[in-house]
């Protein structure tokens, strides 16, 4: 049986908690290596080693650090392919799939590569009488991530890209259901030329999650999970004085107007809903058409490319998605099935029962359809996480832009239209925080900035983009005055600008 170690300053370190946690290959249903739970004391270890080698990377210059960060990205490009493979071994996902999810990652760390002009500061010359004024930006320290499986490339790339680029050095806490692939990208982030203790993985549950959460020289924290999880993070840091942004749960909406194309629509929905087995917080698990017209055929239609889609293991190249990241998850995800039909919605596409040949014991489950949700229905109001996908039905615009600005959930949501004015409108007023038009799953490039509103989202700042380089760093204002001569009165005078 494989173990899978902690990497702390440089090197593997072999845990005394004595706990372990297991990680299966979705795809048969078997364990195939275990994982380390840390306790408090490697949880420090990790911490202490962070916070001595980040003294030393903060006086790098952001030159160096950025050529860092060069060469990283071509490690990545270099192990591409068994990065990909190692992921969806873990996690299910298609290799297609695990390879979108590494270079959406190393997308942020293309943008943390130009750290050196994101980092200049700003000046103002003669302020007053011989007073210039300048401020720059600085590191905060010791940072933390702890990320989610449903990401494990991309979502840790997203956080320590950014902070280790600003001169932080970070604790990374994956999920202990895919945890190699965050392991592989500490020890090519050494590779690189990081200093050893600039990037630490521990491995854990809940106790190492609240060993960061309290740890006195824990500076900032970056939380990727679900709602009440990131409310409980974002809680618990901010009381014991981390800056915390805490990113939770989605239920996100697309809106078909009648004038909107259906076979481009289609194709969009059942990659957004089904890809990846529905496991993304920018998933499109809700499609609302306007009017019964655009319902009715959307239905039609929605069914008939159900029928084409193919699931199967992760290294089928010709599948459309794999099984799901665990055997619990998937009953959680037929659970849910359950209650739909109990609340009285139509179960037009059932994917419970399917099962592929030679893997029955993998964690699949099948595409399903909605018809006739409701807002008031249980499944309605909460994220499933898995290839469901439900129908609400609207009669007017207005209806529409209602369901997603009202749900407690806002991270994403989409509009289908070829009418401008329309999009616009609805782009402008919908209580949503990343808005796609006429593109279902709308997560912002990496200059840009990522970050729902609502109960998708605690904390005032986004992840990557300039953001994140707000995030995790801290903004010192210098006011100088070169005097010549002897030192007047006015020294002991706050200085004003007259």
């Amino acid at each position: 049986m494989r173990d899978i170690a902690h990497f702390v300053n440089g090197q593997a370190l072999i845990g005394a908690s004595g706990r372990y946690g297991d990680v299966f290959n979705p795809n048969t249903g078997e364990v195939q290596a275990r994982v380390q739970l840390a306790s408090d004391a490697e949880v420090d270890a990790a911490v202490q080693a962070a916070a001595k080698a980040q003294i030393g990377w903060a006086a790098t210059n952001p030159q160096r650090r950025a050529r860092v960060m060069f060469e990283f990205k071509r490690l990545i490009e270099r192990d591409m392919n068994s990065l990909a493979e190692i992921l969806s071994s873990e996690h299910g996902k298609v290799i297609a799939d695990s390879k979108g999810d590494i270079q959406r990652g190393l997308e942020v760390i293309e943008f943390a590569c130009g750290i050196p002009h994101i980092l200049k500061g700003e000046y103002t010359e003669g302020a007053g009488p011989g007073i210039d004024v300048y401020s720059m930006r600085q590191p905060l320290g010791v940072v933390a991530g702890i990320t989610p499986f449903n990401f494990p490339a991309m979502i840790p790339m997203w956080m320590f890209g950014v902070a280790i680029a600003v001169g932080n050095s970070f604790i990374l806490k994956p999920s202990e259901k895919d945890p190699t692939v965050p392991v592989k990208l500490a020890e090519l982030m050494m590779e690189a030329g990081a200093p050893e203790g600039v990037l630490n993985v521990i491995h854990g549950d809940k106790s190492a999650v609240d060993a960061i959460l309290t740890h006195p020289l824990i500076r900032a924290v970056s939380f990727v999970g679900s709602s009440d999880i990131a409310h409980y993070v974002y809680q618990t840091g901010t009381a014991h004085g981390k800056r915390v942004q805490a990113m939770g749960g989605a239920k996100n909406h697309g809106i078909v107007l009648p004038d909107a194309d259906l076979d481009q629509v289609v194709k969009d929905l059942s990659g957004a809903a089904f890809g990846s087995a529905g496991e993304r917080c920018m998933a499109l698990p809700v499609v609302v058409p306007v009017g019964k017209a655009t319902g009715d055929e959307l239905r039609e239609r929605l069914v008939a490319e159900i029928e084409t889609l193919q699931v199967g293991i992760s290294t089928d190249t010709a599948a459309h998605y794999g099984p799901v990241v665990s055997s619990q998850h998937r009953a959680k995800i037929a659970d849910y099935i359950q209650i739909g039909v109990d609340e009285g919605a139509e179960l037009v596409v059932d994917g419970r029962d399917f099962q592929l040949q030679g893997f029955e014991k993998g964690f699949f489950i099948g595409p399903s359809l909605f018809d006739g949700v409701t807002k008031g229905m249980k499944t309605y109001q909460e994220e499933i996480f898995g290839p469901v996908l439900q129908m609400v039905r609207a009669e007017s615009f207005e209806e529409a832009l209602a369901l997603p600005s009202e749900h407690q959930y806002g991270n994403g949501v989409a509009i289908f239209t070829r009418n401008g004015r329309a999009a616009r409108e609805f782009a402008a007023r919908v209580n949503v925080g990343m808005v796609g038009i006429n593109v279902p799953i709308p997560v912002p490039v990496a200059y840009h900035t990522f970050g729902g509103w609502k109960r998708s989202a605690f904390g005032d700042t986004n992840q990557h983009g300039v953001e994140g380089v707000k995030f995790y760093t801290k903004v010192k204002t210098v006011t100088a005055r070169w005097p010549e001569g002897d030192v007047e009165d006015s020294a002991f005078v706050i200085p004003t600008m007259k």
